[in-house]
């Protein structure tokens, strides 16, 4: 894949929508191309979070560790980015992510992702408006979980 590629596809993913071209050519350019098989691991709950990873092709499932064994939280497809949370929050990481096809990523850098987003406030923007937008329909999915789990109740 061209660098203009990249860039493209950088471009379809929210959180890079807005972003000035320049920027997403410099993080392509500074990013890493990773491939994974199907059952292998991106990345495991609990790992510093080092980078996150655009899903340039494939699929992944973001598990957890519950008390009760793995159970699994979401999935991942192509042009989407996971990983990226742990990089903001500067915690370790809340979930796993396993490749349940041949995935192949783009793998960007903590320092490079951060670099990148104190030059371009736009970015970190975006960023953050992705983020409340993801809250807003986690927040959304587990109200109407916890109804359904009420009227069970009643």
């Amino acid at each position: 894949m061209l660098l203009k590629d990249e860039v493209q596809l950088l471009r379809n993913i929210p959180y890079f929508k807005q972003v000035d071209p320049c920027k997403l050519k410099l993080l392509a350019f500074a990013s890493q191309r990773a491939t994974y098989s199907a059952g292998d691991m991106l990345f495991q709950q609990g790992d510093s979070g080092d980078a996150a990873y655009v899903i340039l092709s494939g699929k992944v499932h973001l598990v957890t560790n519950t008390p009760d064994g793995e159970a699994m939280v979401g999935e991942a497809e192509s042009q989407s980015i996971i990983g990226e949370m742990s990089l903001l929050c500067n915690r370790p990481r809340r979930m796993s992510a396993r490749a349940i096809t041949n995935v192949e990523v783009l793998r960007i850098a903590k320092d490079c992702l951060g670099k990148v987003m104190a030059d371009s406030p736009r970015m970190s923007m975006e960023f953050s408006r992705a983020l409340a937008e993801r809250l807003r329909a986690t927040t959304s999915e587990l109200d109407t979980i916890r109804n359904r789990q009420l009227s069970l109740v009643e």
